[in-house]
């Protein structure tokens, strides 16, 4: 039986992940090694805990200690590294804790896989899971391909940006087996409350006000979760070393059309809708271009973005129980 390394488990992506690839493939073992910061949850996992073919670990990737232990105790043979700081207001407020996690936290675990897996790299794969983000801003045309050059604008995507070059590097240095991808923005079940998707679900459940920076036009690219997860798991099962794919859903849509798209679907009134300040360097549009991953591995989009929402919804409406006790720790709305 291979085994996986899942760094950044218990968050929102890096959890959906674990369930996709243990309800889908029996050869596996799976690994969550997770600090568990803010948006670490381990309730996100309740359903697959007791499997035994899944075990949890606690230690951060910023810890050489720790992950040289890891790979001492496990012979990886894949490595999925979902494990970042991915809020964009909190590293307006904080980067130095981006640049530490998502830099040299990456560069630990890169250099430890390198030296555990150098006698045999053709058996072995390192995934990194990074953000379109890492491209920047689009005008009203055009896509995000594997080419587009990199220029991120906020301490976030300059982090993520940082650790795609440090991959890069790995791959044309040491020839290390190594992926980078980079999807469009993320939704569905699981998600920290503080991003735009569930923080509007919940706030108009609540009749509380839904608050929408700048105009509400800035336009991003809407991927279900369980998408981006099967197109991972395709990436492991089929993708090339030394390859980027860019994952997208083919649903651009504004900020305040998904807004709109959920009062629909609560049955709420437009007036909840509270326009505030936009924060610095918000990105106009995202939009990526998926054609690659599409011709060379056959992944699309499944879920419309309908549908999507429409799980994504009825899941925030039968799970208060999740979000209630993250709302009441101290952490949430600190960011």
């Amino acid at each position: 039986m291979k085994t996986v390394l899942v760094t950044g488990g218990a968050g929102f992506i890096g959890s959906n992940f674990i369930d996709q690839i243990l309800s889908t493939r029996d050869d596996l073992f799976l690994v969550n090694f997770d600090a568990l910061t803010y948006a670490g949850n381990l309730d996100n996992l309740i359903e697959v805990s007791t499997n035994p073919r899944y075990t949890f670990i606690k230690g951060s990737i910023c810890d050489p200690d720790s992950v040289t232990e890891l790979f001492k105790k496990y012979d990886f043979d894949y490595v999925v590294h979902f494990a970042a700081e991915s809020h964009v207001d909190r590293s307006i407020l904080g980067p130095a804790e981006f640049v530490n996690t998502n830099v040299i936290g990456t560069q630990v675990l890169l250099h430890t896989a390198k030296d555990a897996w150098q006698a045999h790299f053709g058996d072995k794969l390192f995934i990194h899971v990074s953000t379109d983000e890492v491209y920047g801003s689009l005008g009203r045309n055009g896509y995000f391909t594997e080419e587009t050059p990199l220029a991120p604008n906020s301490p976030y995507s300059a982090s993520k940006a940082g650790s795609d070059l440090l991959v890069r590097s790995y791959f044309k240095t040491f020839n290390f087996p190594s992926i980078i991808t980079r999807c469009s923005n993320n939704y569905g079940p699981y998600q920290y409350p503080e991003k735009l998707i569930p923080l509007m679900i919940i706030n108009a459940m609540n009749d509380k006000a839904l608050p929408v920076y700048g105009d509400g036009l800035n336009v991003r690219d809407w991927l279900f979760v369980k998408d981006h997860c099967n197109a991972l798991q395709q990436i492991m099962e089929k993708g090339t070393p030394g390859e980027v794919y860019n994952i997208g859903g083919r649903n651009e849509k504004s900020n305040i059309e998904i807004v709109h798209k959920i009062l629909n679907e609560l049955g709420k009134p437009k007036s909840l809708v509270n326009y505030v300040k936009d924060r610095p360097g918000h990105d106009k549009r995202y939009a990526i271009d998926a054609s690659k991953i599409e011709s060379e591995l056959g992944w699309q989009p499944s879920i419309s973005l309908e549908d999507g929402l429409a799980l994504t919804i009825e899941w925030y409406k039968n799970n208060s129980w999740w979000w209630e006790k993250i709302l009441n720790t101290k952490n949430f709305g600190n960011g």
